[in-house]
């Protein structure tokens, strides 16, 4: 029997089974296809879409937008600026009447349980576009590009350097271990991800011939390393207040030439950006005037190495985003 996801919220890849997982991956390839060959895909013309931002996004709007229209879809974006969500009304309420007039709703905020209420409120499809716990959408574009630069994901040895805690230290640990990659977590012990997760991963990892590890040690990380990943230091939302304990914990951590050189040779750097790879932004600045460091998680020359895939991997957001509401609403 076929995958069918019809009807379906994406609020975590924990709700999904690897081969539902295998199926948006396979149908990302195909929509890029057409995409790439100038070739109209209008599948769901007539059909309407909410984005719900609570944190801004360059990436994640942009990728539901022009998915959305070159599915034929009209689109709408609200942030808290722009309607009565979580101000007047709560956004549960909002989201009920959304359901009314949208076919599928994105929302990109805090929190997970907000999400996870939304999708039972609206009773139509909801996409979660980033949650302090989880980033699943960018699961499916992490995984399409390494597989396009590895021709397959099983067996891969991934490693993640940074907060592995956050939301996307969660994700990429579920991701890894529905799909067979063999996921290390190198990071200070105060950042590693919850233990319960943990061993939810490692029981389903178990399952698919893979394995989830945690260490301290940037060169038992480092070693035999497939993919390199990476995310800034300090999340959305989180005080200013943070940069100097995190910057101390993580400054180890940080991705550089030596980390690429303990890697394997053809091994690719993966960051979900942005990134804080030089002083051209305002908090690249900031934190160059308060604490000397001019590169965070990612040492320019990394960034911009041949092994960096950053880009490719930012360009897929769009054909899997474009997979996912397709899948869920067809």
């Amino acid at each position: 029997m076929g995958v069918n996801l019809s009807g379906r919220s994406f609020l975590k890849l924990l709700d999904f089974t690897p081969d539902e997982i295998r199926y948006l991956i396979n149908l990302s390839k195909e929509l890029k296809g057409l995409k790439m060959a100038g070739v109209p895909h209008e599948y769901l013309k007539g059909k309407n879409v909410v984005l719900l931002f609570e944190k801004t996004s360059t990436r994640t709007r942009c990728s539901f937008e022009v998915g959305a229209r070159d599915l034929g879809m009209g689109v709408t974006y609200l942030d808290p600026g722009s309607s009565q969500m979580g101000k007047k009304e709560s956004i549960e309420d909002t989201a009920r009447v959304l359901g009314r007039m949208y076919d599928g709703i994105e929302y990109r905020g805090y929190s997970q349980d907000l999400v996870e209420s939304i999708a039972e409120a609206a009773k139509v499809p909801v996409w979660n576009g980033l949650t302090d716990a989880f980033h699943p959408t960018q699961m499916i574009a992490d995984m399409l590009t390494i597989e396009e630069k590895f021709g397959y994901l099983k067996g891969i040895n991934f490693t993640y350097f940074g907060d592995a805690r956050n939301n996307m230290g969660n994700s990429l640990m579920v991701a890894c271990a529905k799909l067979g990659l063999n996921f290390t977590a190198c990071a200070p012990k105060e950042l590693w991800p919850d233990e319960r997760l943990v061993e939810v991963c490692k029981a389903i990892a178990q399952e698919n011939d893979c394995c989830i590890r945690l260490t301290d040690d940037v060169r038992e990380g480092s070693e035999n390393a497939d993919v390199v990943y990476t995310d800034i230091w300090v999340s959305m939302g989180e005080p200013e207040s943070v940069w100097e304990s995190r910057i101390n914990l993580l400054r180890k951590y940080q991705v550089n030439k030596e980390v690429m050189s303990m890697a394997n040779k053809d091994a690719i750097f993966m960051h979900c950006l942005p990134s804080f790879h030089d002083t051209n932004t305002v908090i690249g600045k900031d934190v160059a005037e308060k604490f000397g460091l001019t590169e965070m998680e990612v040492t320019d020359e990394v960034f911009e190495s041949k092994q960096s895939v950053v880009f490719d991997e930012a360009e897929n957001r769009m054909h899997t985003i474009k997979a996912i509401m397709y899948a869920t609403l067809k």
